[in-house]
């Protein structure tokens, strides 16, 4: 079960009748771009969550050991937190422990950082969801989010910033394709038009 005394109350930072959720799956390229098409959302952040230090940066990252995640704000009376972890699991591979698509390593793991003891009951909720769909082990920590550090100004909404090098990497690494194949007609439920 997560510690709910080590999570940080990221919702101090968002406005007023907002939610935070935070989810780590591979790039955050593709996963900030994946919710900035849901309904609801209102702003995601890039950044890095659960390294040994304080401050990391794309350099440090992976021997910090953190995971790329996204921190995304969103208007809960528009979209609730179980559609968003239903949405997050249908966009990425959860039985790879390795990492996501061509991204290998522990910082492209997939995790859902719980802000509360609400957010981890759906949390394990969706991730059993999950394990019953693709009838497999799922490999996605549900764990209690420590620090959310955001990335680099670069990478923040870089699918916009650099749509031609964005789609290439994405294409690339087959990333849509996968998804596809592991879900069938679930694959990106939840998620607006690309």
């Amino acid at each position: 079960m997560v510690n709910v005394a080590k999570a940080q109350d990221e919702t101090t930072a968002a406005e007023a009748n907002t939610g935070v959720a935070i989810f780590a799956g591979g790039c955050f390229w593709c996963v900030e771009s994946d919710f900035d098409h849901v309904e609801g959302v209102r702003e995601t952040v890039s950044g890095y969550i659960g390294g040994k230090s304080d401050n990391p940066t794309y350099k440090t990252h992976t021997a910090n050991g953190d995971r790329e995640a996204v921190r995304i704000v969103y208007d809960p009376s528009v979209v609730s937190y179980d559609a968003l972890l239903r949405a997050f699991f249908r966009t990425v591979d959860p039985t790879d422990d390795g990492g996501q698509f061509c991204d290998r390593g522990h910082s492209y793991t997939t995790a859902v950082y719980a802000l509360n003891e609400a957010q981890a009951a759906l949390a394990e909720a969706a991730k059993a969801d999950a394990a019953k769909v693709l009838d497999q082990p799922i490999a996605t920590e549900v764990v209690s989010a420590p620090t959310f550090w955001p990335a680099e100004e670069y990478h923040q909404d870089f699918h916009a910033k650099n749509p031609i090098r964005y789609r290439y990497y994405r294409n690339g690494c087959g990333r849509d394709k996968q998804v596809e194949a592991l879900w069938g007609d679930q694959a990106r439920d939840g998620i607006g038009k690309k």
